[in-house]
């Protein structure tokens, strides 16, 4: 559910500012916008798409005949927009990953909504889907700002917040984040066009207790190598977040590896790294972390599927070093 944060939020009717679709500029790259305009497409006209040139493909297959323009760089970006006669009032990003300058800001009526995944102004920046598990946030959200040069400090229109399940992985996370963002733009951004409702600053307005702003990073493929001396928690965090990328790799005995899947005990039995000699009989893999022990469910050695820690210790037992 969407909570309008702006406390200006003027009479308005749903059925009005819904009657006809609200007419859309698209900018996003990559899978998270692809899934995100497959979406809209249900409830706003698209009038175009504007993407880079590495995700052309990828969002040319969700633009539904909506005309698809790349750019590199944001005075690529100012080009399109002064040559393009494009007529809709308002625009939508979602992980466009390309700086937007106030000419082309101030090129929409009322804008540009950005849909950023989290409750602003915590996690601000470039990844904060992965930021929310990692930091084990109990809950996040969606935040719907209106677009300015600083990076996602924009006045606020509404935020939708949900839970971080305690299994919760990147890819979930994600899945829901996206859902949760195409309701929040079809609730809210015809009232915005409409003139219903209007953006607060986020200091003023958002539903965080604590409006401390924070900031996320892009990751790299280094954070996936595990850091034994974390505590299992973290390492825990960081298997679900980096399931698909950057992958959880470590080299247990000889033998390099992907970790897929694990829980936690909160005992400890030796340094970290270490792989407890007492539970291989019970096919149990379990190494110790920096506080608390990683015991772990799935595994993909290099070059092979993925398995469970009874497959991997029938299969590698002699490489452990034990």
């Amino acid at each position: 559910m969407m909570t309008n944060v702006a406390k200006l939020l003027k009479s308005y009717s749903m059925t009005k500012s819904n009657s006809q679709k609200c007419s859309i500029v698209f900018l996003g790259s990559g899978p998270v916008a692809a899934k995100s305009l497959q979406l809209l497409h249900e409830h706003f006209t698209v009038e175009a798409v504007i993407t880079k040139p590495t995700t052309e493909r990828e969002m040319t297959a969700e633009a539904n005949k909506s005309t698809v323009h790349t750019v590199s760089t944001k005075k690529e970006l100012d080009t399109l927009i002064d040559s393009s006669g494009f007529t809709s009032r308002v625009a939508v990003l979602i992980d466009f990953g390309i700086i937007v300058s106030q000419h082309t800001i101030d090129s929409f009526e009322k804008g540009i909504v950005n849909s950023h995944f989290s409750l602003l102004p915590e996690l601000r920046g470039a990844d904060p889907i992965s930021f929310a598990i990692l930091e084990g946030k109990q809950k996040t959200g969606v935040s719907l700002m209106l677009l300015v040069e600083a990076m996602d400090e924009g006045p606020l229109l509404a935020q939708g917040e949900i839970e971080v399940e305690v299994e919760e992985t990147g890819p979930s996370l994600t899945d829901k984040l996206i859902e949760l963002s195409a309701k929040s733009l079809e609730e809210v951004l015809p009232l915005w066009a409409a003139g219903d409702i209007d953006a607060a600053p986020q200091e003023d307005v958002s539903i965080l207790e604590t409006k401390l702003a924070t900031y996320t990073r892009k990751l790299t493929k280094a954070d996936g190598v595990i850091d034994w001396s974390k505590p299992a928690v973290q390492i825990d965090r960081e298997v679900r977040t980096f399931i698909e990328w950057p992958k959880s790799r470590a080299t247990i005995g000889d033998v390099d590896c992907v970790v897929t899947k694990a829980h936690v005990v909160p005992t400890n039995f030796g340094d970290p790294g270490d792989i407890e000699k007492s539970l291989i009989e019970d096919k149990i893999l379990a190494i110790q972390a920096g506080d608390g022990y990683l015991c772990i469910d799935g595994i993909k050695p290099a070059g092979k599927k993925e398995m469970d820690a009874a497959g991997f210790l029938n299969g590698y037992r002699s490489r452990l070093n034990l």
